[in-house]
């Protein structure tokens, strides 16, 4: 068995390395429409969506709250520190798989989906809580991207009818200036949400070891879970920018304002509520919902195939993952 100390660390690390890849996989989402309409350069994106995220993950943390209290019963898994450990394995599998096929899959269900795989291979279906996993998971899931695409395509309809007289390329140079004001809205509610969720399984995690006494984020857990994500951002988000910002629907300055504004609106909605949504499936929601205000045959509706399947597999192979790691963990001796 496993010194608690050196388990715990363990598993900050491997948090930590999750929210690496949780940064190269949907970091990206807070800067791929303005990089890939050539409003900002990669560098700079990158430089504000990482001063930004960390900006909005010390704004709130009920979706901390929510990934650290919300999903599994503390009081059933007490004293099961490798349950997060696997939680965490099954999570960064999937997100690697993803990444590797260049599918923006959600992060955040991920380890929603290890969560709950784990939590079950330890104590069974009881030790979820059903009710709140089906009011801040399963619900907004399925509403935040129709929201997501209803409200980009109001704020793009909206856009057409005040500037159908106005030059096309004095419009593109409006926008490019606006276009950075939503990118930083995007990165900062980006942060306010998805770098919560790394932050609430660590809390878990040191609940679990009783290092402290309340599912409350620590400073220090806030501020290495930002750069962790920061880090991820800078390293390894170029395959899902490029999916994001040309390959669904080819963007100029004024979709990518749109996208962003309308996705950042949903993303806020959502966090101030502790719902932890996927902003992958967002803010494709988004693009796609501006894209169709051109034309339907606008929009490479085959992509969003892919974004669906990938959209219901997440949390049952996810889950599955870790599972099976929590059952490792049992022959092994490190999980009771």
């Amino acid at each position: 068995m496993l010194e608690i100390p050196l388990l715990l660390a363990v598993i900050v690390l491997v948090a930590l390395v999750f929210d690496f890849t949780n940064g190269a996989h949907d970091c990206a989402n807070a800067i791929a429409t303005v990089v890939s309409t050539k409003v900002m350069s990669p560098r700079t994106a990158v430089m504000m969506a990482a001063v930004l995220n960390l900006v909005g993950a010390l704004l709130g943390e009920e979706v901390a709250h929510t990934l650290g209290s919300g999903i599994i019963n503390t009081d059933m898994v007490m004293g099961c520190q490798a349950l997060v450990l696997a939680a965490l394995i099954g999570a960064i599998a999937w997100n690697l798989i993803t990444w590797y096929f260049g599918i923006p899959s959600s992060s955040s269900h991920a380890l929603i989906g290890g969560l709950i795989g784990a939590a079950i291979s330890h104590a069974g279906l009881s030790s979820l809580h059903a009710i709140s996993i089906v009011k801040k998971v399963l619900l907004p899931l399925v509403l935040s991207p129709l929201a997501g695409f209803v409200v980009s395509y109001m704020v793009m309809a909206m856009i057409m009818f005040l500037f159908w007289r106005t030059n096309r390329r004095s419009v593109s140079r409006y926008f490019e200036k606006l276009q950075i004001l939503s990118s930083a809205f995007m990165a900062t509610s980006h942060g306010l949400n998805d770098a919560q969720k790394t932050m609430g399984v660590i809390t878990l995690a040191l609940f679990l070891f009783h290092k402290i006494d309340t599912i409350h984020v620590p400073l220090w857990v806030k501020l290495a879970c930002a750069t962790a994500m920061a880090m991820g951002t800078a390293m390894g988000g170029w395959k899902i920018v490029k999916t994001m910002g040309h390959k669904i629907f080819k963007l100029e300055p004024v979709h990518g304002f749109a996208a962003e504004t309308s996705a950042a609106m949903v993303i806020t909605g959502a966090s101030l509520i502790g719902a932890p949504i996927s902003t992958t499936h967002t803010i494709s929601a988004c693009v796609f919902g501006v894209g169709a205000t051109k034309r339907l045959s606008a929009v490479r509706w085959g992509i969003a195939g892919n974004l669906i399947v990938a959209w219901i597999l997440t949390i049952p192979a996810s889950a599955s993952i870790a599972g099976f790691c929590f059952l490792l963990f049992k022959v092994a001796g490190i999980a009771d």
